[in-house]
């Protein structure tokens, strides 16, 4: 039997504590994990958002127990969830059929020939902004440029740290700002804005970040000589990134712009015979089926916090959160303070700005923060944790494919931590106005 969510058996007794309780029992579950599975990298977050789930029916002790299942089944399949999957469907088939048909290989060969060997280093920061950018992932970005980092650096004569650094700092500048990043999907849609509005706002904030960035790479890599052979560019194979983030940027809806870029990656790299209709169509299968587990665990994360909300839990985070604040200021201090500690505990950060993404909501709304300006703090902080933990995906993958302790590539990765200090003081700024 289903319990519509304004019957008479939805009247039920709230206890904020308790309905918060699962967050507790999430972090204590990956925490645990980590010990048992050997890292952080190695916990199942699937394992970990099941067991959480079924922990979380068990803390709405006075509602019938069918009703606790509707609770959690209609938050896992909300109208904004489920749109916010369809793109995450659409950016992984696209993802793998650009990459398959060379585009990524192309993009980085016009990066490295449009600059002078000096310029590597900054020029390796530019081409995995472009590339992240206009992939949406920045593990994708990593996996594609770190080896090619690493086999320029001994020629080069720069580190393979810094090298490696390069690549994973703008990998998170695309990742922050990409219209078909999972992170921009999620902070958008639970902020209720448009991804244009949300770019421009955040814009503001990444570009000097990277700019900061890239002279600093620029001074690091000045005086380098080189004798690389970069391939050959092939212009063609470029098109779909530039289709896709000009169509963005434009305002089109997003699934459309995916459907496009998936169409023209299958009649350019059919053209160009980088695959036939068979491999075209199994490359999207494959994008598809590479983000299954990033779709499963978000349906299970919108059905946890709808149990939470259920239980009062939201309000009562928000009030014993938010009694001291009193301003627009604290209220962004609020929302950052928030999706950073949830990052530092999953080691996600789409994750976190899902889990989170539903209280920044109610903070903006109830101390006036632009819901633009929310999103984007969401999305920034997210991405600064993400730099600075070393059980992040993002370090992991790099430090593996270049032979390096993740910490050992920290001490170059500019970017996050210049991004980080560029929009604290843009929370100053405002307090100010």
């Amino acid at each position: 039997m289903l319990f519509p969510l304004n019957s008479k058996h939805t009247k039920r007794k709230k206890n904020g504590p308790l309905a918060l309780s699962p967050m507790l029992f999430m972090v204590g579950m990956f925490v645990l994990l980590s010990f048992i599975c050997g890292g952080f990298s190695k916990v199942p977050l699937l394992i970990v958002f099941i067991t959480t789930s079924v922990f979380s029916l068990f803390t709405l002790r006075h509602t019938p127990f069918e009703e606790r299942l509707t609770i959690y089944s209609r938050g896992a399949g909300q109208d904004n969830l489920l749109l916010m999957i369809w793109i995450f469907v659409l950016a992984g088939a696209f993802a793998a059929t650009a990459r398959q048909m060379g585009a990524v290989d192309a993009t980085v060969n016009l990066c490295l020939q449009l600059l002078p060997p000096s310029m590597l280093l900054p020029g390796l920061f530019l081409a995995s902004c472009f590339i992240s950018m206009s992939i949406g992932t920045s593990v994708g970005t990593i996996v594609a440029l770190v080896p090619i980092a690493v086999g320029m650096a001994g020629p080069s004569g720069l580190t393979e740290p810094m090298m490696v650094a390069s690549c994973v700092g703008g990998a998170f500048f695309g990742d922050n700002l990409s219209f078909i990043s999972d992170t921009t999907v999620v902070a958008t849609r639970t902020q209720g804005v448009k991804m244009s509005d949300k770019f421009r706002t955040n814009f503001v904030v990444a570009l000097p970040a990277a700019l900061l960035t890239f002279a600093l790479y620029m001074y690091l890599g000045w005086g380098t000589t080189s004798h690389i052979a970069v391939g050959a560019v092939d212009y063609w194979k470029i098109l779909p990134y530039v289709v896709v983030i000009i169509t963005a940027i434009l305002g089109l809806n997003v699934l459309i712009v995916l459907t496009g870029g998936i169409l023209l990656t299958g009649i350019i790299g059919i053209w160009a015979g980088s695959y036939d209709v068979a491999g075209w169509l199994s490359s999207i299968c494959e994008g598809i089926g590479g983000m299954s587990e990033l779709i499963l665990i978000s349906m299970m994360a919108g059905g946890l916090l709808a149990v939470i909300r259920a239980g009062g839990g939201i309000t009562w985070l928000i009030h014993n959160l938010t009694r001291q604040v009193k301003t627009v200021h604290g209220g962004e201090l609020g929302i950052a303070t928030l999706v950073s500690l949830t990052n530092l505990c999953t080691a996600n950060n789409t994750v976190a700005i899902l889990s989170v993404g539903p209280l920044a909501k109610a903070i903006s709304q109830r101390f006036g923060v632009d819901p633009r300006r929310a999103a984007s703090i969401l999305d920034t902080f997210s991405c600064v944790v993400q730099g600075i933990i070393p059980y992040g995906a993002q370090l992991l993958m790099a430090g593996g494919l270049a032979s390096l302790a993740p910490t050992s590539i920290m001490p170059f990765l500019f970017y996050p931590y210049i991004l980080a200090f560029v929009m604290l003081m843009s929370i100053a700024v405002r307090r100010n106005k």
